[in-house]
């Protein structure tokens, strides 16, 4: 079924940032999202892969095909036609909007909504791929790219998506190994991101920096300064619980 984008859903830029814009999309249900448009570069890089990619499975095929004759000749153009029309149809509503050329470059295509892509979208999006290469060279879809403060090209103003940077999970940097400890005493939620975030950057920072910080973090705590770097180890691996 097509997709319609609820009516409800805002979405507006955040300010402070630098490079392709962040917006807010605030769905219906009150849930705050934020997506970060891919600018026309990293798409059109992105678009050249998968040209790449198509450009050697035809040239593969065509070849394979050739052998066949005649036959081959017709089921060349059906070939031609299915992996220039649905390829990135395909790819994009089969693999969480994706292309490999999007997958390499770090994004994906959702709807405006930030719901995925559907069938319906997709295929509005790329069919309409041949009034963005006119007059010549992607004239019109670059244009609409630098006119839309989301970078958006025809086929996506009339599909409803938005090619977007594809989130990756946070990783934080491993604690120190050490014994767990409780604290002395019950932590702020502000103390125990300071006790945490000492743990976790312990790799980065200079044995005179370790201990001055350990010093200022042990004080309120108690706990004696020959001491300090061990025992804040032990109250963060304690604060993290057991992994």
């Amino acid at each position: 079924m097509p997709h319609s984008p609820a009516p409800a859903i805002q979405t507006t830029p955040v300010p402070g940032t630098l490079l392709d814009t962040r917006f807010h999309v605030e769905t219906p249900e009150g849930i705050d999202l934020v997506m970060r448009p891919a600018g026309l570069l990293v798409r059109a890089l992105a678009f050249a892969i998968d040209l790449a990619i198509r450009g050697l499975i035809l040239g593969v095929g065509f070849f394979l095909l050739s052998l066949l004759g005649q036959l081959g000749m017709g089921l060349g153009a059906i070939m031609f036609f299915l992996v220039n029309w649905w390829y990135m149809v395909l790819f994009e509503v089969l693999n969480q909007g994706r292309s490999p050329g999007k997958q390499y470059m770090g994004l994906r295509v959702v709807h405006d909504d930030g719901t995925p892509i559907g069938w319906a979208a997709s295929l509005t999006r790329n069919l309409l791929r041949f009034v963005d290469v006119l007059p010549f060279a992607y004239a019109f879809g670059i244009l609409s790219c630098l006119y839309s403060g989301t970078f958006k090209r025809l086929g996506d103003l009339a599909a409803g998506s938005l090619v977007v940077y594809r989130d990756t999970a946070l990783q934080r940097p491993p604690l120190v190994a050490a014994e767990p400890l409780r604290a002395p005493f019950p932590l702020s939620l502000n103390e125990q991101r300071a006790l945490m975030g000492f743990s976790e950057r312990q790799a980065e920072l200079s044995a005179a920096r370790r201990q001055e910080l350990a010093a200022i973090l042990a004080e309120p705590l108690q706990v004696p300064a020959d001491q300090a770097e061990h025992q804040l180890n032990r109250i963060a691996s304690g604060l993290r619980g057991p992994v």
